[in-house]
């Protein structure tokens, strides 16, 4: 069961493929927690970016907690009903753009400037083989200029992918939650 954890939506149920369903991964909601714990300051009236949004539960715990306006971007077909969805049941739909793009080749889709991205792409493909698109989702966000002055990136990953350094991004702060890493990263 995934729900909303804080705010204004807290203690919402969202929508969610069956567990038998394994193309989406969401985030564990102790994982959530502690991310919204540590960007709270930063978090009101926030222009806030959901790449690999799933089934939104990311970027509708940010609407919750009072960012300004969420982009969730998904390729999936299921996952935008999904998020369309949820938005709805909750009221947010006026406060939320979907846009359906592959992430990594779709950028240009994405006009402004952010101050909060989160980034949590899927770790295999349906043959379980490693997709590593975290260090090309990186460079993009550094390539098309996406954060706004003192914006924050904030990337969920596999342990065992490999991400390296990316230039123009200082990576401030790493969280480890059984194999998962959540690092944080600021323009330099």
């Amino acid at each position: 069961m995934l729900k909303v954890i804080a705010g204004t939506a807290r203690g919402r149920q969202l929508k969610t493929l069956p567990k038998e369903d394994f193309s989406i991964r969401p985030m564990l909601g102790m994982m959530k927690k502690s991310v919204f714990d540590i960007i709270t300051p930063i978090l009101p009236d926030s222009l806030f970016l959901d790449l690999y949004a799933g089934v939104g539960s990311v970027g509708i715990e940010a609407l919750s907690r009072g960012a300004k306006r969420v982009v969730f971007a998904e390729i999936s077909d299921k996952s935008i009903a999904l998020v369309k969805y949820n938005l709805k049941m909750l009221g947010f739909e006026d406060k939320a753009d979907i846009v359906k793009c592959d992430v990594v080749k779709g950028f240009p889709k994405f006009q402004n400037k952010y101050d909060i991205i989160f980034m949590g792409p899927p770790y295999k493909d349906g043959d379980k083989k490693a997709l590593a698109l975290t260090y090309p989702t990186l460079k993009n966000v550094v390539l098309f200029s996406m954060l706004k002055e003192n914006g924050i990136v904030i990337s969920q990953r596999h342990m065992k992918e490999p991400v390296g350094d990316v230039a123009g991004l200082n990576n401030y702060r790493t969280e480890k939650y059984g194999d998962t890493v959540v690092a944080f990263y600021r323009m330099i």
